[in-house]
Parts: C-alpha cells; sequence; structure tokens
C-alpha cells in the first residue's frame, strides 16, 4: 500500500500534472530529492503516470463507448488491437473476459478524399467484420459529470485545501485570453507527445511541433486555459483501496437523469459518471474494496435512489490501456520531467 507522501504526490500531479518537483516537495514539505525518488518509484511499482488528454465534454469530436461480446478465443487479441489504437482509451476486459469495453474518440471532420465515413470507420466497418465477435453496441457519450478533469476522490484526500491552493497553475493573464484557433497538425503532435508523458520537457514538445520553445509553451498554455486539454493521473487504484473495478450501466427515468447524475457523482465510490445514449442512458465505474464492499454500495446507496429502472454490472478484469498512450515499455527509472 501507499504512504502518506506517495498518496500527497499523486494528488499534487492530479492539481497540476506538469508542477515541478521544487514545488511539490515545498507544498508536502520533504526535499526536492525526496520527492524524484517517489515519483520514480511509484512510477515502477505502481504504474503512475501523467498524461495528457482532450476533455471529452470541451475537446473536439464526440466520444463513444463500445461494448464487444467476444468469443474466449479471441478476446484478448482484440484487445491489443484496440488498446494499440490512437482513437480509443479505457480499454478493459469485463465478464468473465468474454466482453471488451472501449471509449472511441470521433472526430469531427471528415476524411481525406471525400470519404466521410473515415471518422467512424472503426464504429462502422473496423470492429463488426472482426472474426470473434458475436455482438456490437455503441452509444455516444452526451455529458461527464464525474471523471476527466475530476479525479476518483481516492487519489484526493491526501492535501489540505490549502496545500490545494498553492499547486493550483496560475490562472491565465485576462488580458492574454486562451488561444481560440482549432487544432492544427501541429496541436495533434503536441498532443500525441503528451498522451505518451505529460511531462514531456519544452525541447520535446518544440521537436515535435516544429515550433519554438516559447510558441510550444504559449500554446500548451492555451490549450489548457480555454479546458480542451488537461493532464489525468495514471495509476494502480487497486493500491489506493479500489480492488473492485466494475462497470455499471443503468436505465434512469428522464426527468430524474440530470439528478441521478448529480448525486452519484458525490459518491466516494464512483470514478466516472456519465450520460450516455442507448437503452442505458447513465454509465458509471465503481472503485470498491472488495465484493462486500461492491454490494453493499449496489443495494444500499444506488438501491436507495428514485428513478433508476435498470442496472446492469460488469465486473473489469483488467485493464489494457486508460486515458493516454499504451506503454510501449515498462517505465523507465528516470526522473519526471516538470514545466
Amino acid at each position: 500500500m501507499l504512504d502518506e507522501l506517495d498518496r500527497a504526490v499523486i494528488h499534487a500531479l492530479h492539481i497540476d500534472g506538469r508542477a515541478p518537483f521544487s514545488r511539490i516537495a515545498d507544498v508536502c514539505g520533504v526535499s526536492t530529492q525526496t520527492v524524484a525518488r517517489r515519483y520514480r518509484r511509484l512510477r515502477t511499482e505502481a504504474g503512475l503516470r501523467v498524461v495528457g488528454v482532450l476533455d471529452r465534454d470541451t475537446g473536439p469530436g464526440t466520444h463513444w463507448t463500445v461494448r464487444l461480446t467476444c468469443t474466449p478465443a479471441a478476446t484478448r487479441t482484440l484487445a491489443h488491437s484496440l488498446a494499440a489504437r490512437p482513437d480509443t482509451s479505457w480499454v478493459k476486459l469485463t465478464s468473465g473476459g468474454t466482453e471488451i469495453f472501449a471509449i472511441v474518440h470521433v472526430p469531427d471532420s471528415p476524411g481525406d478524399k471525400g470519404d466521410t465515413d473515415a471518422p467512424h470507420a472503426m464504429l462502422l466497418h473496423d470492429v463488426p467484420r472482426r472474426a470473434g465477435i458475436t455482438a456490437v453496441s455503441a452509444h455516444c457519450l452526451l455529458h461527464t459529470y464525474l471523471g476527466g478533469p475530476t479525479a476518483w476522490r481516492g487519489i484526493t484526500r491526501a492535501l489540505s485545501p490549502e496545500q490545494q491552493e498553492r499547486l493550483r497553475p496560475p490562472a491565465t493573464d485576462p488580458a492574454d485570453p486562451a488561444d481560440p484557433r482549432p487544432l492544427t497538425g501541429a496541436d495533434h503532435a503536441l498532443l500525441d507527445v503528451l498522451r505518451h508523458d505529460g511531462r514531456a520537457g519544452y525541447t520535446d514538445l518544440a521537436a515535435a511541433t516544429g515550433w519554438s520553445q516559447a510558441t510550444a509553451a504559449r500554446r500548451l498554455a492555451g490549450l489548457r486555459a480555454r479546458g480542451t486539454l488537461f493532464f489525468d493521473v495514471e495509476v494502480d487504484s487497486a493500491l489506493l483501496g479500489g480492488t473492485t473495478q466494475t462497470l455499471i450501466w443503468m436505465s434512469v427515468a428522464p426527468g430524474r437523469l440530470d439528478d441521478v447524475a448529480t448525486t452519484i457523482a458525490g459518491h466516494d465510490e464512483l470514478a466516472v459518471v456519465a450520460a450516455t445514449t442507448g437503452p442505458t442512458n447513465l454509465l458509471a465505474q465503481a472503485l470498491c474494496d472488495g465484493p462486500a464492499d461492491l454490494h453493499r454500495y449496489l443495494t444500499r446507496e444506488l438501491g436507495a435512489l428514485d428513478g433508476i429502472r435498470t442496472l446492469e454490472t460488469a465486473p473489469v478484469l483488467r485493464t489494457l490501456k486508460r486515458a493516454g498512450a499504451v506503454r510501449a515499455s515498462p517505465p523507465a527509472r528516470t526522473a519526471g520531467r516538470g514545466a
């Protein structure tokens, strides 16, 4: 399990994923070297990584949840194939290993050469023709109540309000409003670097985009200020008490959807709450301390809410991909870079 300083470092990185180790150390009352050592150890032992992510509600394009039911022989190969795609995130094996859950990002603009189906290629063509798939369902994410920039409370309890305030990134100068330009090819190159390492230095960002370091820094600040880009913290939730992960699909009366979603977004057990299209219109991810804790939550917390008509659960057996790109290799034992 993690100790108090481990949790403080994780919490600090959630507040500002690019905070220098020196600032985190000052807030936590330890040396910069101590924070750097803890960061390296957490990367190696807890899967810690900071990644840059486009916000689902304010960023470009739309996001879809995809559920694939597969034959046992095909599940793992297909899941790894989906995880390797740049347009997927949160690829999970569920339901005894015969179901795959993933989120797919669909760009706004059509593909090249007039191929208007290109952005939807995975949803319309690629997945249905794969051997071993017995059922496919896809539903659009409409609104995120919990998740994205708002983290699971299991990682945001270590620092006091005063410490949190000291770590928050400085506000954008009102005289220099967030850059409203649409994303360009260079922006996507910048985002690709950040999907692998949200703490990548400006030298790396400049090399990827062809910009100067100053331009890369300004554009990054602009994307953060307008809410298009945020930094997520990937870490093994089991080390924070979330040993039992479960996806929950709920059918909620339309007139009660917003109230129910807002209420459960305040539950400590949940890491994600989002409204979707489809026969079930509310999706959640629970992180509980064992099956008994999950049973208590389902029966005493969700079961007590008016408006939930039906509820379906699927235990998560393995997460192959989180918000960032798939790691090419095990975490390196090198110090993280702040900015």
